[in-house]
């Protein structure tokens, strides 16, 4: 087979989030495995100013896309991913020179519609302009929502024989606009596309590929409900048949406690000693008191989808308890603002840093006890999958990708991962913390638990697999209905 992987954002090249580290470690596991993976991407502003550290260069072919009343050109560029993957780059300096991806922090780019439809047919001119070989466009969330609508449309003669899979990673966004930016597509029938007198590409995405996935199981059935389908649930309904979660990995090259240059000391499941290294490093860096207290850590978005909130309330509570916290992320200003003043009344307990630092992430999750995840909704979750491999033990809200990966721990029989709460509250997320923290100051127990996360395997390979597995399924369902001899 022969995937294309469609994609807004990808390691190392851009990343505002987690989609970019699935999508960029995707496409080499499939390289890795024996499948043809290519990945397109527009050329933003950074990618195209560190060109030569990256290795990509300009090729000598322009596309031409159809863009309401005008036809847009496209400078194509090329280079490959850190796995040895082709990789191709669409330059258009109006939709791409500039500061962010989708925004800045007054708000998104009021030309997003237009960036992104420009997008998502330019992908298919790349293909026919370069002519690739291609069996399966795997697309990932709304930025390239309208390439299976295309393909069955527009392209449908000119790429017949491939199939799309679209990947929802979040589906609390949509690509939502106002109906006036629909001719920009250049489609006839504005049908699929209606969401409440406005457009929307997701739901687009969602009724015209030919299988859909999510990126863990309990998500797939979660956002078939009213009070989780963001309003598309019953659309996803029309759709189950072919709706699949595949839980996502992490790249244990990069997330790997025995080697990790960035840490302290390096520890193993079977030495645990250098983890109490860790934890004093993280202490002296961030400013807390060296302690045998228990650490909490937590490496998020400060957004209220990751229960920011419900930390803020019960931070009174879990210093009372004598617990240290660090936190470590950015976003909403209003969370930014309130962690800060919690940090000047709690000195002693709370660290918080607003910024993104890939090396202070790794120390966080080396250096804690507990790895913090109070989350209102979670497709997948990385951080859990990250914490399990660096012994720091997930407590979790159940939901989404967090109910799929962490397993209660049981003090009696010894089984279990983590700690998980129900409710959406902070009482709930304080009770569960408390009962960890008991668990923490038994030795043996603790150190049974730690062993227990450490030995999860949630490598990428078993996902690449997962994903392959679904390309082969799509690709001959897709076979059998072009032959009209497909049964349900």
């Amino acid at each position: 087979m022969n995937i294309l992987i469609t994609s807004s954002e990808a390691v190392p090249f851009a990343k505002t989030g987690g989609l970019a580290d699935v999508i960029g470690t995707l496409v080499n596991e499939l390289k890795a495995i024996g499948i043809g993976s290519t990945l397109i991407l527009p050329l933003y502003r950074h990618i195209k100013q560190s060109a030569n550290y990256l290795d990509i260069k300009p090729l000598d072919k322009v596309i031409s896309v159809p863009l309401g009343g005008r036809t847009v050109k496209g400078r194509l560029w090329s280079g490959k991913t850190l796995g040895g993957a082709d990789v191709y780059f669409i330059e258009n300096d109006n939709f791409y020179d500039r500061q962010e991806l989708y925004g800045t922090s007054e708000g998104d780019y009021p030309d997003n519609a237009s960036r992104f439809i420009f997008y998502s047919r330019g992908v298919l001119e790349t293909i026919l302009q370069l002519g690739l070989k291609v069996d399966v466009i795997h697309c990932n969330d709304w930025q390239s929502g309208l390439i299976p609508v295309y393909l069955k449309t527009i392209y449908q003669k000119k790429l017949a024989a491939t199939a799309t899979v679209l990947t929802v990673h979040n589906l609390g966004y949509q690509g939502i606009f106002e109906q006036s930016e629909f001719p920009l597509t250049g489609l006839s029938n504005p049908d699929g596309l209606k969401f409440y007198g406005k457009i929307n590409m997701l739901k687009a995405g969602i009724l015209f590929a030919d299988a859909i996935s999510t990126v863990s199981g309990n998500y797939a059935r979660e956002i078939l409900t009213r009070e989780q389908g963001s309003g598309l649930d019953s659309v996803l309904r029309l759709r189950s048949d072919d709706l699949y979660g595949i839980i996502n990995g992490i790249d244990y090259t990069d997330w790997n406690p025995a080697d990790d240059a960035y840490i302290q000391a390096n520890y193993t499941v079977e030495d645990l000693s250098g983890k109490t290294k860790c934890k004093e490093a993280l202490q002296r860096l961030i400013g807390l008191p060296k302690s045998g207290s228990m650490l909490i850590g937590m490496v998020t978005r400060l957004s209220s989808q990751k229960g920011l909130e419900l930390v803020g309330k019960a931070m009174k509570e879990i210093v009372r308890s004598d617990i240290q916290v660090v936190i470590l992320g950015k976003g909403d200003e209003s969370l930014q603002q309130g962690f800060l003043k919690l940090h000047k009344r709690y000195r002693d307990h709370l660290s918080i840093t607003t910024r993104f630092d890939n090396e202070l992430a790794h120390k966080i999750y080396a250096g804690s006890d507990i790895f913090l995840m109070p989350s209102r909704y979670e497709p997948c979750g990385l951080g859990q999958l990250i914490a399990l491999r660096y012994g720091s033990v997930p407590v979790v809200r159940k939901t989404g990708g967090l109910t799929d990966t962490i397993r209660e721990y049981d003090p009696a029989n010894g089984t279990g991962t983590g700690f998980l709460f129900n409710k959406y509250s902070s009482g709930e997320l304080v009770k569960k913390v408390k009962f960890a923290h008991k668990i923490f100051h038994d030795t043996a127990l603790w150190r049974k638990i730690r062993k227990n996360a450490m030995s999860q395997n949630f490598s990428w390979r078993k996902s690449a697999e997962a994903y392959i597995s679904l390309y082969q399924k799509t690709l001959k369902k897709k076979e059998q209905k072009d032959a009209g001899t497909y049964r349900k």
